[in-house]
């Protein structure tokens, strides 16, 4: 398991309090995972089911690995292998890239656009408590631009020079 600290910056921080742990706290529903014994069919039904574009792969409560749609598109569909027949462990991405609940969404941003990740599994003191992905920290940006742009406007109307 590699745990990567996001977005540490001092700078980043005076700007947005915004943290993992903030944006978890606005998703709603159980942590999906399979097994990585489970066959890619499972882990195709919980994305389904979930309307969820991956799932965290959890073997005897420790994170071993994610899979996405992609991973089952590109190393099940495109070989031509059986989804039904084809264990998760072989195609999942074993070893994910994880955040912790107190990372700045600013540091997972950039890390998701660096290298190329649409998802972060959440690790708390080694326990997994969530996952997030692209789109929940844009969305939670957004809402921080947001809030920033009303304490600003509230400042120049009320309290600000000439208010």
């Amino acid at each position: 398991m590699r745990t990567i600290k996001a977005g540490q910056d001092g700078a980043h921080e005076r700007r947005s309090m915004s943290t993992v742990k903030n944006a978890l706290t606005q998703k709603s529903g159980a942590l999906i995972h399979v097994r990585s014994g489970d066959m890619v069919v499972e882990a195709l039904r919980q994305m389904r089911d979930n309307q969820v574009r991956s799932v965290l792969v959890i073997d005897d409560d420790v994170l071993v690995g994610i899979v996405t749609q992609g991973d089952c598109a590109i190393k099940v569909l495109l070989p031509g292998l059986d989804a039904k027949q084809t264990p998760v462990g072989q195609v999942m991405t074993g070893n994910p890239v994880t955040v912790k609940p107190d990372d700045r969404l600013e540091g997972c941003m950039a890390m998701m656009a660096q290298r190329g990740f649409r998802h972060l599994p959440v690790l708390d003191a080694g326990k997994v408590v969530g996952v997030i992905s692209i789109g929940d920290v844009v969305k939670n940006i957004i809402r921080d631009l947001e809030h920033n742009v009303d304490d600003l406007m509230g400042y120049i109307m009320k309290d600000g020079p000439g208010g």
